[in-house]
């Protein structure tokens, strides 16, 4: 085989890059905190709301509960119902445009603070160094060869694993029911299946996310890593390490004689970076914020706060690496970092945000505790009796929204009284949170028939006289028809 062929056999393209364990260290600083404060909020949140019991008349008495059989949502004092399909958007929308606009900010500050993904695998990562200990001792522990204290800090880490995976996956299918009771009904076996399989499902992948797959997910399984890059902008704040001033003209190095102090690096062209790579070992993503901005950065800052503690232990000053956006720090003479809404990406996202804001609070605050919905049989669309006269039919589906049984009464308007029918029902009465459908009938004597081409049905809750609906619907007659 030539020298040729050897290299062209040496260079064939890896279509899968072997995976490397990142072992991350701990660090102290003001991102690392504020990360702290962000899952102890998100976790307190998430496992306690199912255990925080709320009054209400009807339903479960739990702040939020998502009642698959009733089909509505409880959330404190509000219910949702599916029809609330107008609220559901916005609240869509919103997500949306407010990731959009703190992207367009603080780049991808979500993921390194608020992200499902990250909070999880924090905590893996806490209980990891619990059991294991530091960055040197978990590196050594993987490489050593098995033996009894290997195997107990691997089981009892994996064993802690498992068992909060299975706490995260049983407080999710507590929002599903009243907390108290299904956890009797849990250990007593007496859970639909689809709960103990829903609970097996989300144990399993939530020790895989955040046990084994980690930083991948944030690369290869989040399609938010592939599009960022169209909502960042040259303004954006970002971590970001300042080649200028870590390089220098000759470059980084370790501090030695003769490159200890600021003055004597900055003689002989050396940069500010001591070269000690901590930025890189406090990454959770692995990768070095010095070979510039790369999609798998997640913005957690953590590198800012490794690096801030390695100059203040060299006496150089903070800010290395830092919050900043490219347009500053590559400039010539960059200055202090500040946040840039002022642009018309960022406006137009803020507007968006407000806007639709507004939309669905005025939406939640003025909806309906009844809803109709009107729809003519159409099979046929109209009948012309033997005595001349002509009949049309509709369906009236009525859905009680409140959390009381309700009683309705349904009247017309534009038409007489005597036109409607609806059958032998004496009272309409819905369950809360259910609906109704009621057939009624419009009959008009031939003459009239003519003259009507629309009229009203008027839906009144009984003792609520202000909770009333008003819907307009064709009358189709013989002079309807081409």
């Amino acid at each position: 085989m030539t020298d040729n062929q050897q290299s062209g056999a040496t260079e064939q393209p890896v279509l899968f890059q072997k995976h490397i364990p990142i072992v991350t260290r701990s660090v102290k600083g003001k991102f690392r905190t504020f990360k702290t404060a962000v899952l102890i909020l998100a976790y307190a949140v998430y496992f306690g709301l199912p255990w925080l019991p709320w009054s209400r008349h009807d339903g479960p008495a739990q702040s939020i509960v998502f009642d698959m059989v009733g089909r509505r949502f409880f959330i404190f004092d509000l219910v949702v119902y599916p029809q609330d399909l107008i609220s559901l958007s916005l609240l869509l929308f919103i997500a949306a445009a407010l990731l959009f606009f703190v992207t367009g900010l603080l780049g991808r500050a979500f993921c390194g603070y608020f992200c499902f993904q990250t909070l999880w695998t924090d905590v893996f990562i806490f209980i990891e160094r619990w059991v294991q200990g530091e960055r040197p001792a978990r590196i050594r522990l993987h490489k050593q060869p098995w033996n009894v204290e290997k195997l107990w800090k691997l089981g009892a880490t994996h064993a802690l694993w498992l068992l909060f995976a299975f706490w995260t996956a049983y407080t999710f299918v507590m929002y599903y029911g009243y907390a108290p009771q299904l956890t009797r009904n849990f250990l007593t076996g007496n859970l639909p299946f689809v709960a103990y399989f829903t609970i097996l499902i989300l144990t399993t992948t939530t020790y895989v996310a955040a046990g084994f797959a980690r930083e991948q997910v944030c690369m290869y399984m989040c399609p938010y890593a592939r599009f960022q890059g169209v909502m960042y902008e040259p303004e954006t704040l970002a971590p970001y390490y300042d080649f200028q001033r870590g390089e220098g003209s000759a470059g980084r190095a370790v501090p030695r004689a003769g490159l200890k102090t600021r003055e004597e690096r900055q003689a002989k062209g050396v940069g500010d970076c001591i070269d000690c790579g901590f930025c890189v070992q406090v990454c959770p993503a692995g990768i070095d914020i010095r070979n510039g901005m790369q999609y798998q950065c997640i913005s957690c800052g953590l590198c800012i706060d490794a690096c801030d503690n390695i100059m203040n232990s060299v006496g150089f000053p903070r800010g290395l690496i830092r919050y900043d956006s490219e347009l500053n720090i590559e400039s010539k003479n960059p200055g202090k970092p500040h946040l840039d809404w002022k642009r018309l990406r960022t406006i137009g996202y803020g507007v968006a945000l407000i806007l639709m804001t507004a939309i669905l609070v005025y939406n939640l605050a003025t909806r309906s505790d009844l809803e109709l919905s009107i729809q003519q049989v159409r099979q046929p669309l109209f009948v012309t009796l033997s005595d001349g006269s002509v009949r049309n039919r509709y369906q009236i589906h009525i859905t009680n929204k409140t959390q009381e049984e309700q009683h309705y009464e349904i009247y017309v308007r534009d038409v007489p009284a005597t036109a409607l029918d609806i059958g032998e029902i004496s009272e309409i009465k819905a369950r809360p949170g259910k609906s109704v459908m009621v057939m009624a009938s419009i009959k008009l004597p031939a003459a009239e028939a003519q003259k009507v081409n629309e009229f009203e049905f008027t839906i009144v809750t009984k003792g609520k006289p202000t909770d009333t609906l008003t819907k307009s619907v064709k009358f189709f007659s013989q002079h309807d028809q081409p």
